[in-house]
């Protein structure tokens, strides 16, 4: 969806959310200075709102289609965050827009602690390239927990003569704008990361958006479009099983569940890193208490056998810590997305 028929959508509900394309250091003092308003306001009402929770089902907005790299590792967490709140943890897609709807449905929602948001990476571009919004990602959600952070593959159709990195390389070179990737958006983590790859590789490849990395995903698998940047954890089983074939991975390291697949710089794209990340996050002046519960719960399932090994098994490193943690990185997030946006030359 362009930023423009989004922006008609919501026109009549929105209010601005100030000027987003600032300085990084702006956006910084703008985090902090809510963390600390959010510390403050959260502390007077916690014990009202604190109290027994959770006492009914706990629900998680995903931004994003079913299958994407977001909803796999969401339902991977909300499994165990059933069993160490006591009450039913449901996961809930609302596609569109790069995650915005999602994001500005739980920024509407009771900062109770019963609504909550499961973001990936793409979460950092949403002050950079939307203007018009009902919700201000700055300030209207609070940073809970990351959960885990992965590689992409960069993964074509088998119908493609390519087996290398190369050889994708020379063919984008000879048949300019005859190679389409799919994304599950503007500003979503397989349109960053091939956004770069463009760059860096001097090529041109067409971009092809659509409402969620998962549909992406599958047109791919179906030959519609010829590759994506995708999340290992919702491509690993399709390379397994032949439907897609895998050409490289977008860390600075080999994935140690595909050792024999080199990095997308060691290839030959030199300078070339991005990962994708999972978090979760509420709604501004949710109680302190509440969110340090969700935190503890978050990090206990994390970290647990059972949870780590599915997350490693499909290829994400278990990556929980605080909530001031997580704040500290979406800053860094944000910095790095927006340097990939201005040089690629999105419209912001």
């Amino acid at each position: 969806m362009s930023h423009s028929r989004f922006d008609t959508r919501i026109h009549d509900s929105v209010r601005s959310a100030g000027a987003f394309a600032v300085a990084a250091m702006r956006v910084t003092r703008n985090f902090c200075g809510v963390s600390i308003a959010a510390g403050l306001v959260a502390g007077s009402v916690q014990t009202a709102f604190g109290a027994g929770y959770p006492v009914k089902p706990v629900r998680i907005v995903v931004g994003f289609a079913p299958v994407g790299g977001a909803d796999v590792v969401t339902r991977i967490l909300s499994q165990k965050l059933t069993a160490g709140l006591g009450q039913t943890v449901i996961v809930d897609n609302r596609p569109g827009a790069g995650g915005s709807i999602g994001a500005a449905l739980v920024a509407a929602s009771a900062p109770d602690g019963y609504t909550l948001l499961g973001v990936s990476s793409s979460y950092a571009v949403i002050p950079i390239l939307y203007k018009n919004l009902p919700f201000d990602p700055v300030k209207d959600l609070v940073p809970v927990a990351l959960i885990a952070e992965a590689p992409l593959l960069l993964v074509v159709h088998p119908s493609l003569p390519l087996h290398s990195v190369g050889e994708l390389i020379t063919y984008a070179r000879t048949k300019p704008d005859q190679l389409n990737f799919a994304s599950g958006g503007e500003g979503t983590s397989g349109f960053l990361a091939g956004e770069l790859f463009k760059r860096l590789a001097r090529v041109n490849i067409i971009h092809v958006p659509y409402k969620g990395a998962g549909p992406a995903l599958v047109d791919v698998i179906a030959g519609q479009v010829q590759m994506t940047f995708s999340s290992m954890l919702a491509s690993l089983p399709h390379v397994k099983s032949g439907a897609l074939r895998a050409l490289a991975v977008t860390s600075t390291q080999r994935s140690p569940v595909l050792p024999q697949l080199p990095t997308v710089a060691e290839a030959g794209v030199n300078g070339y890193s991005r990962t994708t990340w999972y978090g979760v996050l509420a709604p501004a002046r949710t109680p302190a208490s509440i969110v340090a519960r969700l935190n503890a719960e978050i990090v206990a399932a994390v970290n647990s056998s059972e949870v780590e090994s599915k997350l490693m098994t499909d290829g994400a490193r278990p990556k929980a810590g605080t909530p001031q943690q997580f704040h500290d990185y979406l800053l860094t997030e944000i910095a790095l997305a927006r340097q990939i946006i201005q040089k690629a030359g999105v419209p912001q």
